[in-house]
This record gives structure tokens, sequence and C-alpha cells, in this order.
């Protein structure tokens, strides 16, 4: 993301993982509040952890004091491994989080589009664990892939933004995912699904959202 970014591998199940991390700057020697844990896009349609509403996501959570993990999905990028149908993409997921995490500093999981899919995945995973410290403080979903894939309920504090005229995934999949669960979602009018032209209002939207709860 920039000169400062950390480039690392990290173990997975299919192999190597290819991390990204940054450290916020205005912070007493760089410490950080928490970790937010970011997952991209779909791998096979050009989806990788340098997709700018990934990269967009990063720099409001370093906004908040946040350190920032972006990584590359098996097969993508430095990664080993290939493509499993979302399968392995979890564990990928699950591996970043288990690496990163540091106990008992909150932190944070987000994704865009398939991303968002896998990261409400990993939620749902953590949930099951007995160790609390494993639940994510917060959520914070983008452009969800509510249409292609089976998206699981989330917490009712999950932050969710959506394209009114998204042409890869329709407003209308969301909503119907999120109405029987009674969660709101943002909607940006005129927006398609990579927010070309709004990744500055994004950002300030996700610091919003998150300022407003922890204020």
């Amino acid at each position: 993301m920039n000169a400062s970014t950390e480039k690392i591998l990290i173990a997975g199940s299919a192999g190597s993982i290819e991390c990204a991390v940054d450290l916020p700057t205005d912070l007493p020697r760089n410490a950080p509040v928490g970790t937010a844990v970011i997952c991209h896009p779909h791998p096979q349609h050009g989806g990788t952890m340098d997709n700018k509403v990934v990269q967009t996501l990063a720099r409001a959570f370093l906004q908040l004091g946040y350190r920032t993990v972006r990584f590359n999905f098996r097969g993508v990028g430095a990664s080993q491994g290939v493509w499993d149908e979302g399968h392995g993409e979890l564990e990928d997921a699950l591996a970043v989080i288990a690496h990163f995490r540091v106990a008992p500093q909150p932190w944070v999981l987000s994704g865009f589009s398939f991303g968002a899919y896998i990261a409400a995945q990993a939620a749902l995973r953590l949930a099951k664990d007995e160790d609390l410290a494993c639940k994510p403080t917060r959520m914070v979903l983008v452009g969800p892939s509510t249409q292609r894939q089976v998206m699981p309920t989330v917490p009712a504090d999950t932050v969710v933004v959506h394209g009114e005229i998204d042409d890869v995934v329709p407003l209308s999949a969301t909503l119907d995912w999120a109405r029987p669960q009674n969660l709101p979602v943002i909607v940006f009018p005129g927006v398609g699904h990579f927010f070309h032209g709004q990744l500055a209002r994004l950002r300030t939207v996700v610091v919003q959202q998150l300022q407003a709860v922890s204020a």
C-alpha cells in the first residue's frame, strides 16, 4: 500500500500465505489499538489483496488506529496452493487470524465481495470457539457476495455497505439476506460494485460507523 508496508509469508494448510501488514503512523511508537484482517474479492475474477476497495478498508482501519493485515488467498500472488471453491480460502483466513490476533486486544474482521463472504464464514466458525477472545470485536462487509454464496447470519452490529447499482451482486440480494436479520444496510446511491469515484467516501463512512460505537 505504501513504502512502509511489510510483506511477510506465514504458514497455511496449502503452503505459504502472502500477507501485507501496515501500522498506524499517528500513534506513540506506532502502537495499534488492535488488528484488522481484511479479505479480498474472488481470486478467479482478479481479486487480490491490492484491490482498491480492500486498500480503502485498510486505510480506514489505520485511521482508527488498527494494525491492518491484508493477505492473498491460495494461488494468488506469492500464496501457495490452488483455488478451493471457498473451503480452502476460509482456512487461509482462519490461519491469518490465528497468526496475527493478539489477545486481549480487540480485532476487526472485514472483507469485500467474495472476501465478505469468507469473513462472515470465519466469524461463524470462530463463534463456536469457547475462547471469547477469538471472536471479532466488529465486522465490516462491503458489497458482500449474497447472490452466489450462502451468507451466514452475522452479528447485529456488523457494518454492511452496498452500492445501489451493483452489477456484480444486486442490492436486492443483499437486502433479502439482511431483512430476516433486521440488519441495516448502508446504500451508496448510484454506485456500482467497485465504488468507483466513491472510495474516499467509503473510507469516511467506515470510520464514522466504527467511531460512533466506540465513542
